[in-house]
């Protein structure tokens, strides 16, 4: 009688395994892409450029907002400050550890699409956000504007503020940042096309760091006495630049825009020294790339989609395998009350 137990309790063994790995394998409450019946819980690495930047910190902040809205695993990630390297040796880890989908805004374009490719090779499904990779190392890039949109918007409003002639001067992140590079090809591109009678007459690196941006715009003041306006395209760049603009005693004299969040300018908007900060809704940027990472690891985000369900952002549209947030918005002293980022 004792050994028909025993090989009863031996024959339901595997009975309570099965059971136990279906039970572990079920989502949480609200997980998925939003749709319900999703796989599993995923867990998904999330990488800003650089971790200290205002920027990213207002991105995390609607990333967060999405995993919690969908029930998924977040680590999160990246440099202090913007250092390729750094960001390479976050994808090694995050592939030792065996993560379902990356997230990456990609300092250098080419340098990591080695990194994601082994990844993906690992079977971890990789998406970009803000700044792109090569397209054979991801499967979408969350755009938060296409680059002719933001390069076009930043010309325009330029030759605007200069009444269409004179010289201006870009202070960028790095030569070397993917989407800035993008974005610097579509303002020369709307020069040429557009404005003749404005000049270009340099374009300096600060390394993402106010600090920087301020003493590259005392030196472009200095260096180029004719200069009418700094078109800064990285969001600690535009405080920055506008800091050596008021020392200079040149606010209003010499114009000043650029892509960075309305609360980092507000001050210097309302005291005339920076005129115009075109940008996005930038928490959205982070939200939608969490709803496109889950989806692209429940599989219900596949090449070839003309749309996407974004959660609360509704419905958006995939140009090839760019999911494209929105337009540009331009913040100026009259309307930035109205925003809280």
């Amino acid at each position: 009688m004792k050994r028909s137990r025993f090989l009863v309790s031996l024959l339901a063994i595997p009975s309570l395994l099965v059971l136990v790995s279906c039970n572990k394998s079920e989502p949480a409450a609200g997980s998925g892409s939003g749709s319900p019946g999703a796989a599993k819980k995923l867990t998904i690495a999330f990488m800003p450029k650089s971790k200290g930047n205002s920027y990213f910190v207002a991105c995390e902040k609607g990333a967060r907002e999405a995993v919690k809205e969908l029930g998924v695993d977040l680590l999160f990630d990246g440099p202090t400050n913007t250092d390729p390297a750094k960001q390479n040796e976050i994808v090694e880890n995050w592939i030792t550890l065996g993560v379902d989908v990356m997230a990456v805004a990609c300092e250098n374009r080419e340098g990591i699409s080695g990194a994601l490719k082994k990844a993906q090779e690992k079977g971890i499904k990789v998406v970009t956000f803000d700044s792109d990779t090569t397209p054979d190392a991801r499967s979408f890039f969350v755009n938060q504007a296409t680059p002719q949109g933001l390069g076009e918007t930043l010309m325009d409003e330029a030759a605007r503020l200069c009444g269409e002639e004179g010289e201006f001067a870009i202070i960028t992140a790095t030569l070397t940042a993917a989407n800035m590079n993008e974005w610097r090809k579509h303002i020369e591109a709307r020069l040429a096309a557009k404005y003749p009678k404005m000049k270009l007459v340099d374009t300096k690196p600060c390394d993402d760091q106010k600090d920087k941006a301020q003493q590259e715009t005392t030196n472009l003041l200095s260096a180029n006495p004719n200069l009418k306006c700094v078109m800064a395209i990285c969001s600690p760049a535009v405080p920055g630049a506008a800091e050596a603009i008021k020392q200079a005693g040149k606010a209003g004299v010499v114009k000043l825009l650029g892509l960075g969040l309305p609360s980092e300018n507000k001050a210097y908007l309302k005291e005339g020294v920076t005129q115009s900060v075109i940008l996005w809704k930038v928490a959205d940027l982070g939200y939608l790339t969490i709803q496109t990472a889950n989806a692209v690891g429940q599989g219900t985000l596949k090449p070839g989609a003309k749309t996407f369900q974004a959660g609360r952002l509704g419905e958006l549209t995939i140009e090839d395998t760019s999911i494209i947030l929105g337009k540009p918005f331009i913040f100026n002293k009259d309307n930035v009350d109205q925003f809280d980022f």
